[in-house]
């Protein structure tokens, strides 16, 4: 059976310098390793959320941000794209397909490391399913400091061997320079 694979939050939204490498990145571990099924989610930015109200932030609220990067487009399908507002991390709609799946583990990659990849694999973990991060498919909108506390975070939350490196990094620690 194939590696299940969680692509979280990769959304034009959330595409700046220190995260445009990941599309690319994700789709070079699909078309190597073949997961099965590729599972999406998206950050859904309500006029009324706490982002708007409280942080006054008001990005992925446009269907233009909102849409999964490019690159993955060929792999997304609807009914494997699984919408959630803010750090809600697994969605129910996420947390009744796995549980009903019944997976051992699932492999994730995706935006932002210290907020949403950290929440969904704790969230994983906590429903007794192993998150495996795949650290070098994953980076953080506020740049390598903030992944690298995200990766601190979950190694002490869920171990450090669940932190594992796809191969794709070319010895880079950051974004790559274009």
């Amino acid at each position: 059976m194939a590696q299940p694979l969680l692509v979280v939050d990769v959304q034009r939204g959330f595409l700046n310098d220190f995260t445009r490498h990941i599309p690319a990145r994700i789709a070079q571990v699909i078309e190597r390793d073949g997961p099965d099924p590729i599972l999406f989610t998206r950050f859904v930015n309500h006029p009324d959320s706490p982002y708007a109200r409280m942080l006054r932030w008001h990005g992925c609220s446009t269907n233009d941000e909102i849409a999964i990067a490019d690159e993955l487009r060929g792999w997304v399908l609807p009914h494997r794209v699984f919408t959630k507002p803010g750090l809600a991390g697994i969605s129910d709609e996420l947390r009744a397909f796995v549980e009903a799946a019944g997976y051992d583990s699932i492999a994730l990659v995706g935006i932002d490391t210290d907020m949403c990849v950290l929440k969904i694999a704790m969230d994983l973990f906590d429903l007794g399913i192993e998150p495996l991060i795949y650290a070098d498919c994953c980076a953080s909108t506020a740049g390598l400091q903030a992944h690298f506390a995200g990766l601190a975070v979950l190694a002490r939350n869920i171990g450090a061997d669940r932190l594992r490196d796809a191969g794709l990094s070319r010895g880079s620690l950051a974004a790559p320079i274009s």
